[in-house]
This record gives structure tokens, C-alpha cells and sequence, in this order.
């Protein structure tokens, strides 16, 4: 065989070898990022993830808190305006969650995206999510618990409670498939505020970067589970709580907001929205950009691959040569006493 085309063809043989590596350079950056995102979550103990959840939970809580005490007393404003400001103050969460560390579910179902590349399992995605879950709804009780002893629903001469109350029951006024939608875009927007974060590893860049993101989410009425967690059981505690000279002396019946109960929170906001978030999150942002990522990372490895080969100084006769014509027939013997170096160089 002509020298030339048999060093050629090794030099090409090892670089299609070389596949791996070659994807690894390619990858995308913000998908690389997530992939140790996910990990890192699945891999933190079981204890330190809870007690990250339940500051999560808790920082949620407040960011509503703020939200609640922003709005009250705003009906002057224009509606849409009203609403921005709540938007913006509820931002706060988010951002406290990223510079301080806390461990959100809405967030963490981004971890679809190491667990589709098999760097998990099944089973370990989902005790990541339960846990997290358990741990920020334990955490957005804790501040219910917190403001129902501060008895911040009587701020305002009790129009902070109610305003408290006309957003849970507005809360538990969509139908099922509309609370799941509503769920989806939430978290649609979470994720892509998370997403951008990645970009930067500046804490003010990545709390600038969330801003939009949340206030836009929040002003539309769109549903995040974790913030209701907090929302929803308040309004129950207070409506229960509540004398009915209270809510006569703001203008409503006694049996006003009736819709408050356990029962309805769960299945017809809490079930639904926590589903969509799901899907907005881990599938349709986390798994849609790993999709994207995936084929731009096959295309350039290709055309890596192509043009590499292509730029080898190969004899036409390369192209008509089979496995047969170039492979070594004679058996490679490996020693016990040669090193791994030796080995492998004869391979």
C-alpha cells in the first residue's frame, strides 16, 4: 500500500476516533452550564438541599409580602401599572434565591437537561424534585405562620388582608386547564430568567437579568406553585380567621370569599399549576434548548470532522479502498510486564 494514503488514512481513522472530544469542544456553553447545574442539585446532600429549599420557600414568601403591601391601597393607578410594581418588588425572590443560594423548584426542573443525557437517573430527578418541593413548602408555612403573628393583615386599617384575600380567591377561580397554561408560562419565564444568569457570573448582572423576567410574569397573573404556596394558605387563615364585622366593614358579605378552602387550593391551583410549571420549565425551555443545542452540536461536529479530513493531503485511490485493504492482519501481543504507555502506542 502507498505510504501516503496509509498514514492519511490513520490520521483520519484517529480522528473520527476522537468524537468525544471533539463534542466536548464544541458544546454549548450555556447547556455545558446546566449539565453541572443539574448535578450539582442531584449530587448535594439530601439535608443541606432541604434546608436550601426551605430558605427558597421563605424567600418566595417575602418577595409576596412585598408584593401584597406595594399593591395595597394602588386603585387609583392604572390597572396595568399597579400591577408592573408588584412585578418589579417580586422580583426580589427570584433574586434572592440566586445570590443567597436557595434551592427552588420551579428552578430546579431545569434539571431535565442532564437527566435526558443520562447523568442521572430517573429515579434520583425525581427525589431531587420531591425534596426541593417539600422543602419550599415548608418554607412559604413558616412566613404564613411568621405574618399571621405579626398580624400584618391588619396593616392599613385591615386593607392588606383584604387584599391578601381578593388575590388567593382570584387565584382559585381558573378552570384546571387554565391554572395548568398559566403554570406553563410562569415557569416559562422563570426558566429563561435562570437561563440568562448563566451568561454571567457577576451577582448584580444576574439579579438585573431576572428583573424583567419575574415582574412580566407576575403583572400577566401567570401562576407559580411555590408563590402560592404562601398566597393561597394565607388567604385561608385570614377569611377563617376573620371576624364578619371585618370583612362587612371593607364592603363585603360574610360569605364572600367562601372559596377559600383546602380542598379547592389543591386541586384546582395547586395540582394543575405545579404540572404546568413542569412542562414550562423542564420540557418546553430546559429540554427545547438541549434539542437546540444538540443538533447545532451534531452539525459543527460533522463540519469539524469534514473539514479536517478534507484538509489531510489523501490520494484519490483513498476514496475505493476498503476496511480490508488497510486493517493489520498480524495479531498486536501485549506483554504483563510492558507499561499502559506501551500498550496503548501499540494499539
Amino acid at each position: 500500500m502507498n505510504k501516503d494514503i496509509s498514514v492519511n488514512t490513520n490520521k483520519a481513522i484517529t480522528l473520527l476516533s476522537n468524537e468525544h472530544f471533539i463534542k466536548q469542544q464544541t458544546k454549548d456553553a450555556a447547556l455545558a452550564s446546566f449539565e453541572k447545574y443539574g448535578e450539582s442539585k442531584i449530587e448535594k446532600s439530601a439535608a443541606k438541599s432541604f434546608v436550601l429549599s426551605i430558605f427558597a420557600g421563605m424567600f418566595i414568601a417575602i418577595a409576596f409580602v412585598f408584593y401584597i403591601t406595594v399593591t395595597t391601597g394602588a386603585g387609583d393607578l392604572p390597572w396595568g401599572l399597579t400591577r408592573l410594581m408588584g412585578g418589579l418588588v417580586f422580583s426580589l425572590g427570584l433574586i434572592l434565591v440566586v445570590v443567597c443560594g436557595g434551592e427552588l423548584f420551579t428552578s430546579t426542573v431545569l434539571s431535565t437537561v442532564g437527566w435526558v443525557q443520562g447523568l442521572y437517573s430517573t429515579k434520583q430527578l425525581l427525589m431531587c424534585w420531591i425534596r426541593v418541593y417539600l422543602g419550599n413548602l415548608v418554607g412559604a408555612t413558616i412566613l404564613v405562620s411568621l405574618v399571621m403573628m405579626a398580624k400584618m393583615h391588619l396593616l392599613d386599617g385591615g386593607s392588606w388582608g383584604i387584599n391578601v384575600l381578593q388575590v388567593a380567591q382570584h387565584k382559585l377561580h381558573h378552570t384546571w386547564s387554565q391554572a395548568f397554561v398559566l403554570g406553563l408560562l410562569c415557569n416559562l419565564l422563570v426558566c429563561l430568567g435562570i437561563w440568562m444568569t448563566m451568561s454571567s457570573k457577576d451577582m448584580l448582572t444576574k439579579s438585573l437579568l431576572l428583573i424583567l423576567p419575574v415582574a412580566m410574569f407576575i403583572s400577566s397573573g401567570f401562576e407559580h406553585s411555590v408563590a402560592n404556596m404562601f398566597m393561597v394558605p394565607l388567604g385561608i387563615i385570614i377569611n377563617s380567621t376573620s371576624s364578619a364585622e371585618f370583612l362587612i366593614s371593607h364592603g363585603f358579605a360574610s360569605g364572600h370569599f367562601a372559596d377559600l378552602t383546602w380542598s379547592n387550593f389543591i386541586n384546582h391551583n395547586l395540582i394543575p399549576v405545579t404540572l404546568g410549571n413542569i412542562v414550562g420549565g423542564g420540557v418546553v425551555v430546559g429540554l427545547g434548548y438541549w434539542l437546540a443545542a444538540k443538533e447545532t452540536l451534531q452539525t459543527t461536529h460533522i463540519k469539524t470532522i469534514e473539514k479536517t479530513i478534507k484538509g489531510l493531503p489523501m490520494k484519490n485511490s483513498l476514496n475505493t479502498l476498503t476496511v480490508n485493504d488497510v486493517q493489520d492482519t498480524n495479531p498486536v501481543v501485549v506483554l504483563q510486564t510492558q507499561t499502559i504507555y506501551e500498550a496503548l502506542s501499540m494499539l
